[in-house]
């Protein structure tokens, strides 16, 4: 789908949906969170994206997209992947900002342009967050791992992908080496929704189950 026409508010709320969203409807209050807006301008945006046959709003269930607005949501996710990949490999940029950087590129990005990058890049399939990047008709093979929260003690598992977008919390992994294709041990789950206590190649590293929940492993 050709999302030229949308605006640049519109994408943004399409793209947190679907990145978001596992199959089940996202709450308000979780993308009022990711955008850092009131739940009373989801509430309203919501509406709007409706009307257009973007989004279905279940009231007190949440928000899915529909087809037409996951092919909507997809094309986004195309040109800011595809930027990552770009700003990263190429441009040297620091893995914990190129999510940001890229947000800033994908809405100014033609189709023209964003084909000719995939081109130059070879097609990638994944971004440096080891996340999928959808193909030009917008689909895609899904990750198929678990959230670190998920994963039992005493396993061994490998990062297929970062899910976070914050750079404060890219950062953060990152110099704990919770990247994609690395390792990690789980030694220990605090009770009461505690930390988890992870070897991390030589080095113990606690990490709060909200960070955790970030962390796609298999």
């Amino acid at each position: 789908m050709n999302s030229r026409h949308l605006s640049e508010s519109t994408e943004m709320y399409l793209k947190a949906i679907a990145e978001l969203s596992d199959h089940d409807a996202v709450a308000v209050a979780r993308m009022a969170e990711r955008l850092s807006v009131t739940p009373v301008s989801v509430n309203e945006m919501m509406r709007r994206l409706g009307e257009q046959g973007l989004v279905s709003h279940t009231p007190y269930k949440g928000v899915t997209l529909t087809k037409k607005g996951r092919e909507a949501a997809c094309n986004v996710l195309r040109r800011q992947r595809l930027w990552e990949c770009f700003l990263h490999d190429h441009l040297k940029i620091d893995w914990s900002q190129i999510y940001e950087f890229a947000c800033s590129l994908e809405h100014a990005t033609a189709p023209e342009v964003t084909e000719a990058l995939a081109t130059f890049l070879g097609h990638p399939k994944t971004c440096p967050r080891g996340n999928p990047i959808p193909g030009l008709d917008g689909s895609f093979e899904p990750l198929g791992g678990i959230a670190l929260s998920e994963a039992e003690v005493g396993a061994t598992v490998r990062v297929l992908a970062v899910s976070a977008t914050a750079t404060d919390v890219l950062k953060y992994l990152q110099e704990r080496n919770i990247l994609p294709t690395r390792e990690l041990e789980i030694l220990e789950a605090a009770p009461m929704q505690g930390p988890l206590t992870l070897r991390v190649g030589n080095k113990e590293v606690v990490l709060g189950l909200s960070l955790a929940e970030f962390v796609i492993v298999k």
